[in-house]
Parts: structure tokens; sequence; C-alpha cells
């Protein structure tokens, strides 16, 4: 019997072997083919975390600048001086001689009423004044003559003085007889009866010229009144201001205190304040308040605190002040509200545009720019935590986490991660 195997069963064997060499073939090209396969993913996904191209922000660097602390109020301004225009008499109005909203001067007539018979009480009285006169002048004319008579006794008694005298000598030496002196002395003592007389007349005419002179006072004191009486009818301004409403009109008859309009003065104007008692120890007065329409705005105009309250308010717990305000064009009006600002001090500090502020779980961040040699741009953002302050238009006061010459990210921030790098560009 042949021991060598047969042609068939050595034609399987190969096949056999060749199967083997053909499978472990492709299973070595397999995995050559995935090892390349993945050393050329890792090749382009490396390159491209590496290429990452660096965000473009804008950024500003921070400058320490005066920070103010203030607080805020809301109040109605008051006029400093504010009349209520009420008539004295009562009377039909004949005359409107200004309108709503005229700025007037004080003395300024503002209407008119009509005068009955306090016209006529002032035409006696102008009467009675030109009676008085006329008594007055008579009286001063008397006295006047009165004064002539006795500057002429007054020589005549000089004379008869000398008269006696020579007289009197002569008869003393004999040159003459007794009964020349004897009529001397009679002539003497009539000069002295008529000087006396001329002095009385001229008492009588200084007593008449006095009460003529009374007269005349009386009765232009009683014109005076009459006058003031008949001025009531014209109704005037007591104060310069500008005319409120004026509800009446000609013909109306108006009582005595009725109120016509008023008049306000607002060149300046106050401002009540309700101060927290906690703020007391730094309130006084000349501290600057701004005055502004509404939250927001810029400063219509500065004043200053000009009365502090000398006792806390009672149940409230603050402590009034006013503040007072000029009023350039006449902008601000009385009994306007208005939002006031009292600035308690100033100083150095950095201030943020809210732009550059994001907000996480109620803490406040920013971004700022540092240097970085480790990416191409040279820089990378740092999330930085903050704390604000005051707000100032459209800029927080940061309190703590930022200093002055620090480069601030203003912009692009949503874009931005901690570490992440940036390129500068000007705003």
């Amino acid at each position: 019997m042949d021991s060598h195997p047969s042609p068939t069963a050595a034609s399987a064997v190969g096949t056999k072997r060749q199967l083997r060499y053909l499978w472990l073939g492709l299973l070595t090209t397999a995995l050559l083919f995935a090892g390349v396969l993945i050393w050329r993913l890792r090749q382009t996904e490396e390159p491209a975390v590496a290429a990452a191209p660096p965000t473009a922000v804008t950024a500003e660097q921070l400058q320490s600048r005066p920070v103010q602390s203030r607080s805020e109020f809301v109040g109605a301004l008051e006029a400093q001086e504010r009349v209520t225009v009420r008539p004295e008499v009562e009377g039909r109005i004949s005359q409107l001689l200004v309108e709503n909203g005229d700025r007037i001067a004080a003395g300024t007539p503002i209407l008119q009423l009509i005068p009955d018979r306090p016209e006529a009480v002032v035409s006696s009285a102008i009467a009675d004044i030109e009676v008085a006169k006329a008594a007055r002048n008579t009286a001063q004319a008397d006295l006047l003559e009165a004064e002539a008579d006795r500057d002429s006794a007054v020589a005549e008694r000089n004379l008869q003085d000398t008269e006696f005298s020579r007289t009197e000598s002569l008869v003393s030496a004999g040159a003459l007889a007794q009964q020349n002196l004897d009529q001397v002395v009679r002539n003497r003592e009539a000069a002295i009866a008529a000087l006396n007389a001329a002095e009385r007349r001229i008492q009588a005419a200084q007593a008449q010229l006095e009460e003529s002179a009374a007269g005349l006072r009386r009765a232009e004191s009683q014109a005076e009144v009459a006058t003031e009486d008949l001025s009531d009818y014209q109704i005037v301004a007591p104060i310069d201001g500008i005319v409120g409403d004026l509800p009446v009109k000609i013909g109306d008859y108006v009582s005595r205190g009725a109120e016509l309009t008023t008049l306000t003065r607002n060149q300046s104007l106050d401002l009540r304040l309700s101060i927290p008692v906690e703020r007391s120890a730094q309130l006084r007065p000349g501290l600057p308040v701004e005055l502004r329409m509404e939250s927001g705005d810029e400063p219509l105009v500065t004043g200053q605190i000009s009365f502090v309250a000398a006792r806390v308010e009672e149940g409230a717990q603050s402590v009034l002040a006013k503040a007072t305000f000029p009023n350039p064009g006449g902008l601000l009006r009385d009994e306007q509200f208005v939002r006031a600002t009292v600035i308690w001090e100033e100083q150095p500090g950095v201030m943020v545009p809210t732009t550059a502020i994001s907000r996480v779980g109620g803490q406040s961040f920013v971004f700022v720019a540092e240097s970085s040699d480790e990416v191409d741009s040279g820089y990378v953002a740092t999330q930085r935590p903050i704390q604000l302050g005051v707000i100032e238009g459209n800029r927080y006061q940061v309190i703590q986490g930022l200093f002055p010459g620090e480069t601030l990210i203003t912009s692009g921030i949503l874009r931005l991660g901690d570490g992440a790098p940036v390129t500068l560009e000007s705003p």
C-alpha cells in the first residue's frame, strides 16, 4: 500500500494554507490602515486647537478720577416768595391790566375796581386843603404886618429913650423947664405902650398861623387817607413775580379779601429734604446738591444746602434740610417735582462702563487684558470679580477688584472665557 497522500488531499491542504495567509495579510493591512487613520486624525486635530484665532476686543486703561459719595431724593420745589393777591375793598372790576403768566414788577397795576364815593371824598379833601392853605397864607401876612409894626415901635421907643436921657440932663442943669421933661416922659411911655401892643399882635398872629398850619396838616392828612382809600380800588403787585391764574373778568363783583390771583417770585427756589439720621453727621450748610428733572439726566442746575434743622423729626427719624437752587432761564417752577442728589464727599476712585460688566449668580465680573507669552496675540482675558459702588451716568464706581493702570476689556465680553487669547483694538 502506497504511504504518500493522494494528489487530491495535497491540493486541499495547500488551499487552506493559502487562505490562512490571505486572512493574515488582510488583517495586517487593516490594522496598518487604522493606525494611519488615527495618526492622521491626531495630526489634523492638534493644529486646529493650536490655530484657534484670538478674540478681537476693545479696551481702555483705567485711570483714577474723582468719585462722589451721593444720595438721591425726590421732592417738590417751593418758591421763596409767593403772595396771594386780595382786594382791601369791594367793588366791580372795570379793567384787567395783566394776563396769566405775565412777569411783572412790584407796584404794577393788576386790575381796577370802579370807585364811587371815594372820589368825592378825595375831591372834598383837596378843596379843604385849598381853604386851609388860604387861611395859613392870611395868618402869615398878618404876622409879617405885626412884625413890621413892632419894628417901628422899637425904633420909636429907642428914639424916646434918647430924648428922655437928653432932656433929663438939660432939666437937671437948669437949661430946660420941668414941663419939657414931663412931655418927654409921656412920649416915652406912649412908645413903650405901642411896642407892647405890637408884641401882643405878633403873638396873636403866630397863634393864628399855627392854628391855620395845623388845619392844613389835618386837611392834607384827610386827603392822604382819602387818596389811599381811592388807591385801594386799583390792585397792584406787592412783589416782583409771575402772575398766576386770573379767574375773574371785567364786570365781576369782588368782595373784600377774595382771592384774585397769585404772584410767584421764582428767581430761586427751595427744596425740602428729609435726610436719614444716619447721614446727620455729614449734613451741613453748603453741601452741593445737583437737581435733575428725571433719573439719569444731566444735572440741570447745582445748588447747596441752605438750612439744617436743629432736631430730628419724631417718628420719621430724619433731619429736615433745605436746598436752595438758582433758576436760570426760569425753567424751574413752583411746586414742580424734581430729583435732587446730595453730594456728601469726593475722593479718587475707578469708574467702569456698564457694558464691561457681567453678572453671574449675583456677583459682578469684568475682564482685564493681561500680557502673556504663551499666546501669539500677546494678551489673554482674565475674569475678575468686583464690588460696585454708585453709578454716574453709564459708569459704575468700583470699590474693590480693580486698580488704576489696568487694562479693562470694554466689548466682546460675551465671547470671552477666563484665559482666552485676545487682540486689543482701538475703540
